[in-house]
């Protein structure tokens, strides 16, 4: 491949990369996978609760259940 063409497929590669969120998205996405014992919260949760994240159930107080959520993994009430 021409020098002259390697330059406009790195760029090409470099914008497609930041249009489908970049690198780190790509990481964060990974360790955010729900694992198998957290499932989507039944409801939307207050946006107060998505400064206390969780990664399971044993994160969350009493009568509450780690969720996912649109902010990430949040306590939910189960009553």
């Amino acid at each position: 491949m021409a020098p002259q063409t390697l330059l406009p497929v790195l760029v090409l590669c470099v914008l497609l990369l930041q249009a489908q969120g970049g690198y780190h998205d790509k990481k964060r996405m990974q360790k955010t996978q729900l694992s198998p014992e957290i499932k989507v919260c039944q409801q939307q949760p207050k946006p107060y609760l998505c400064k206390h994240l969780c990664e399971s159930h044993r994160d969350c107080q009493a009568n509450n259940i780690c969720c996912s959520t649109y902010c990430g993994n949040v306590c939910m009430s189960i009553l």
